[in-house]
This record gives C-alpha cells, sequence and structure tokens, in this order.
C-alpha cells in the first residue's frame, strides 16, 4: 500500500540479460577442464606466486643430476649414462615423495575445506568423475616429474650417439615403471588428502605412509638380506610403493639389489599389488567423494 492507500503496483525493468543460448559440453567437457586447471594448480600456476616456489624448487632440484649427467655426457664423452633411466627415480625419491605429498591437499583438500566441493558435484557432474578428473591431475603432475628427467636423458643419450635401440628399450621401461610408480602414489596420497580437510595432516600423513613406511620396509630387507632370510625381504617388498618399483626395478633393469622378487610368480604379484593398490585407492576416493556428494 502507498501513503495514499491505494495499492502498490510492481515494476518490471528490463536489464538486458539473456539466457545463455550456446552449446552444453556436458560432464566430459567440465572433467577434461578439471584434469587441465588440476595439473595447472598442482605447479601453482594461475595461483598466487608463493604457490609456485615448492613445486618449481623441487622440480628444478629433481632435474638437476639429469643435466649434470647431461653435461658430463656431452663434455667428456662416455660410451654410458652414468646412471640409468629407471634407476634415477629411485634416487630422487624423496623430492618426488615430498612433491606428491604437498600438491594432493592442493588437489583434494581445499575444496573440502572451504566448501566447494558443492559447487563441483552439482549437476551433469557426478561425485565419481570429480574425484576421478582430480586423481588424474596429480597423476599427470608425478609423470611431469617422472618423466622429464627421463627425456632428458634420452635425448642428451642420443646426441651422445649411444645405441639408439638399446636406449630407447631402457628408456620405454623406465615409462612403463615411472607409470606404475605414479599410479600407486597419486592413489594413496590422493586419497589421504581427501580424508582430510587439513592440509598440514594429509601432507604428514602422506610422508608417513610413503617415506617413512619405506625406511621402515628397507630397514626389514637389509636385515633379512644380512641374516640370509632373502624370502622375508621379498615379502617386507610388497608394503610401500617404493619398495615395489625398486623390486621390479632391481628385477627387470639391472640385477642384484636387496632381496629382490625372485622367479616370475613373485614379480607378477608386485605388478599385481602395484597395480591393485592403485585401483583400490581410486576406488576409494570415488566412494569418499559419493559421501560427500550424498551430505
Amino acid at each position: 500500500m502507498t501513503a495514499s492507500g491505494t495499492p502498490s503496483r510492481g515494476v518490471i525493468h528490463d536489464l538486458g540479460y539473456r539466457p545463455y543460448q550456446g552449446p552444453r559440453l556436458g560432464e566430459g567437457a567440465i572433467a577434461r577442464a578439471l584434469v587441465v586447471t588440476g595439473l595447472r594448480n598442482a605447479f601453482g600456476l594461475g595461483r598466487s606466486g608463493k604457490s609456485k616456489v615448492l613445486p618449481f624448487v623441487l622440480l628444478a632440484f629433481n632435474l638437476l643430476p639429469a643435466v649434470v649427467v647431461a653435461g658430463i655426457l656431452v663434455f667428456v664423452g662416455l660410451e654410458e649414462l652414468p646412471i640409468g633411466y629407471a634407476r634415477y627415480a629411485s634416487t630422487t625419491q624423496v623430492l618426488l615423495g615430498i612433491f606428491v605429498a604437498a600438491q594432493a591437499p592442493v588437489l583434494f583438500s581445499r575444496d573440502l575445506r572451504h566448501g566447494s566441493i558443492t559447487l563441483y558435484l552439482a549437476r551433469p557432474l557426478r561425485a565419481g568423475t570429480y574425484a576421478l578428473a582430480r586423481a588424474g591431475s596429480l597423476l599427470l603432475a608425478t609423470l611431469v616429474f617422472l618423466l622429464s628427467p627421463v627425456l632428458i636423458l634420452y635425448v642428451v643419450a642420443l646426441l651422445g650417439e649411444l645405441d639408439v635401440v638399446e636406449q630407447t628399450k631402457d628408456a620405454a621401461l623406465a615409462v612403463v615403471l615411472a607409470l606404475l610408480l605414479a599410479l600407486s602414489l597419486t592413489g594413496v596420497a590422493g586419497l589421504i588428502a581427501a580424508c582430510s580437510t587439513r592440509r598440514g595432516f594429509a601432507v604428514v600423513g602422506t610422508i608417513a605412509v610413503l617415506l617413512v613406511g619405506n625406511g621402515l620396509v628397507s630397514a626389514v630387507q637389509s636385515v633379512a638380506s644380512f641374516e640370509g632370510a632373502d624370502g622375508v625381504g621379498e615379502v617386507a617388498g610388497l608394503f610401500t610403493p617404493y619398495s615395489l618399483y625398486r623390486g621390479l626395478l632391481d628385477a627387470w633393469v639391472e640385477g642384484g639389489g636387496v632381496t629382490p622378487p625372485s622367479g616370475v610368480g613373485m614379480e607378477v604379484a608386485y605388478v599385481l599389488v602395484l597395480v591393485g593398490l592403485s585401483a583400490a585407492c581410486l576406488a576409494g576416493l570415488v566412494v569418499r567423494y559419493r559421501r560427500v556428494a550424498g551430505r
């Protein structure tokens, strides 16, 4: 009612807004966009300057030995690489573990902490698709970390006129092993980060599982080798991604090592455990986000 007692009338203002009339790309396009933006976020791209410091510092330290080896090979003229392609990841595993532990919460914990996960899980994006897209981003970032040194060493080996067939075979095997390792690390770190809204807890938990766990397994394997109980060391190697990777590396590439898997059956068991661990963690991620979406 107006002051004079006459009924008020509503007024419609035309502000010129128009509904979206373009193509709707659906869930697949959303998932691809999440993978790309997640990969960028893992390296701090598109975020603040301080977010770029840790991933790029770790990546630089990870590449430094490969650059040094490349320089030695070019200027000295060695007949073989001082370090094998697949062995490289084993020597820089601490850097890799810190990278994965630090960047997994960026992709998984942050959306849970800030509540933006409810926006992502609005239709048409399903919870399982979101979980797999985030895992894909972390997997690609981990592969960049793992395969960049392999690429540098391979290019330098070819420029140094080392045997092309041998170098290609060794590099291809290193890529296969790197993929198995990256899948397992992505699954473990992603699941831990998805179960915590606190980045610090996720980082500490991932480091404890990956690096501390690997140290304990290495100690058990060393004692088992010293006592002549190689079977115990082989079984102990089944309990962490790094020990699984190291065991397959010793069995397939270089031979020797501390209690590597002996026989085809044990090698197959190592591969199955790596693949099974990855699949179980990814399944756990999907279940976790389905529960979040159901709240």
